[in-house]
């Protein structure tokens, strides 16, 4: 066999190793490779929304008061799905890539949980909306106050309305 007869298996074969490499690095990186063009995220987007709701995540340090009690506010709204994770290692559910791909708002407690998202998350989170809350860590779960700032706040940002006085999103 003449060096020319092997020439395209072996370039193939290269094609073949470069390509899973580059899968995997972007597995790493936390982005779809190969990348889908803008008018197919467009297309996709637009089929997402039709007839149904918003999958909003909630974030805050360790997910242990702030995000959880969000989450349980919000959970029962027929317009979101909602979710809640942490920044923080020691998270009672630690936020990831999955998480943010499922996301199509993601809502902060704090500016320092956006700039961590931001440095963890950049390629993933680079088309999300992501809201500062600016709800401070002075809560427990459930508690009146928080609840109630939970509700204006999210209702303000995703533009929904909200019963204050029974304590629970509108049908």
């Amino acid at each position: 066999m003449s060096g020319k007869d092997s020439w395209p298996r072996e370039k193939r074969w290269k094609d073949l190793y470069t390509r899973s490499d580059k899968v995997a690095r972007a597995d790493q990186l936390g982005f779809d490779y190969p990348r889908v063009s803008e008018n197919q995220l467009l297309r996709e987007a637009a089929s997402e929304f039709v007839g149904e709701g918003r999958n909003v995540l909630f974030v805050c340090s360790r997910n242990q008061w702030r995000s959880p009690t969000a989450e349980q506010v919000w959970r029962k709204h027929p317009k979101l799905s909602v979710r809640s994770a942490g920044t923080s290692p020691n998270a009672r559910r630690k936020l990831s890539v999955e998480d943010i791909r499922w996301a199509d708002v993601i809502l902060v407690m704090e500016e320092k949980h956006k700039s961590r998202l931001l440095a963890e998350f950049t390629r993933v989170i680079a088309e999300k909306p992501v809201h500062v809350m600016d709800i401070p860590d002075n809560y427990k779960f459930m508690d009146p106050e928080l609840v109630e700032e939970l509700q204006s706040s999210v209702a303000a940002i995703l533009g929904l309305e909200c019963d204050f006085a029974i304590g629970r999103p509108l049908d």
